[in-house]
């Protein structure tokens, strides 16, 4: 039976979580790091567009690569992105959903709008010049 990839939240089983804060050259207020040779496309706190489902989030935390499990990778992952790239947890818009996507799917956001999330209050504290500015770092 396949499962809907929007009902289906990030791996729970993440050990030994390999972060990244990617690269943007500014505003000042982001952190930045290059993980491996892994450089990240974008950043946390963008709000991005996914190609493949055409729902909107937030983004919230960067891993260098996949650290999901297999059986999470083999069950929801159909495409098969690589794993040796960045991927992103995201905040679904108009939902209570998180997601963990594979860079390859994602796009900016060209409505540059604020996006609707119940958690965004807990992770970020100002939306400002189409980006949310986080509250603390995450690590």
């Amino acid at each position: 039976m396949a499962r809907d990839v929007n009902s289906v939240s990030h791996p729970e089983a993440l050990r030994e979580h390999r972060h990244i804060n990617a690269v943007k050259p500014e505003p000042s207020y982001f952190l930045y790091a290059v993980c491996m040779s892994n450089e990240a496309k974008f950043y946390i706190g963008q709000v991005i567009q996914h190609l493949k489902f055409n729902y909107r989030g937030v983004i919230f935390d960067v891993d260098a690569d996949f650290q999901g499990t297999e059986e999470w990778y083999e069950l929801v992952a159909r495409s098969r992105p690589p794993k040796n790239r960045p991927w992103y947890h995201i905040l679904v818009e108009n939902s209570a959903s998180m997601t963990y996507v594979a860079e390859r799917h994602l796009e900016v956001d060209k409505q540059n709008c604020p996006v609707e999330h119940p958690a965004l209050g807990a992770l970020f504290h100002e939306y400002r010049n189409g980006v949310y500015i986080r509250n603390r770092a995450i690590n």
